[in-house]
């Protein structure tokens, strides 16, 4: 997967405090589905790789913390890109999100958790661009759970469609 980073070194350690968190998120999800099913091998597993997920979160964001203190202007976001299919990645999001494993609610809970965790909101000083990515930025959770909401009522009045995953053998799972 190719988050859009171009070899630029603000933009990795961003993706990667979020990608921690997200996973940190999902396999604690996971451990909760696999404890409920049954499972409690799988959920203590999942639950000691959620832990693990935490504290290298821990260490990527206190890192992008010192980077918004040197260069808080340098800071930009990026829309991720899977590099091979577009579609895979929506498909893929879809199916976590129905399931719970990871939703747009978890997806927005991070926004506002890195954003009040490296104080972005509250950054002075910044040029016109600076402001204008930080009041993106700082909008994103808001705008997402909003346009969540709106997904969710569509969604409720139409058939999910089914779609093939390659790498589990082309089964189809419904959206």
């Amino acid at each position: 997967m190719d988050p859009g980073i171009e070899n630029n070194p603000y933009l990795g350690f961003v993706y990667t405090s979020f990608q921690e968190h997200a996973t940190f998120i999902s396999y604690g999800n996971t451990a909760c589905l696999a404890k409920e099913g049954g499972d409690p091998v799988l959920a203590r597993i999942c639950g000691t790789i959620a832990l693990d997920e935490k504290r290298h979160e821990n260490a990527y964001a206190r890192i992008v913390k010192k980077l918004i203190e040197v260069d808080p202007t340098g800071m930009t976001a990026h829309l991720m890109y899977d590099g091979h299919d577009p579609r895979l990645f929506t498909h893929f999001a879809a199916v976590a999100q129905q399931l719970g494993v990871y939703t747009a609610h978890d997806y927005a809970d991070i926004l506002e958790f890195l954003i009040g965790q490296w104080g972005l909101e509250k950054l002075e000083g910044l040029t016109g661009e600076g402001r204008r990515a930080q009041e993106f930025v700082c909008g994103l959770a808001p705008r997402i759970r909003r346009l969540q909401g709106l997904a969710d009522q569509r969604a409720k009045k139409l058939k999910p469609p089914r779609v093939k995953f390659s790498w589990i053998f082309n089964r189809k799972l419904s959206l």
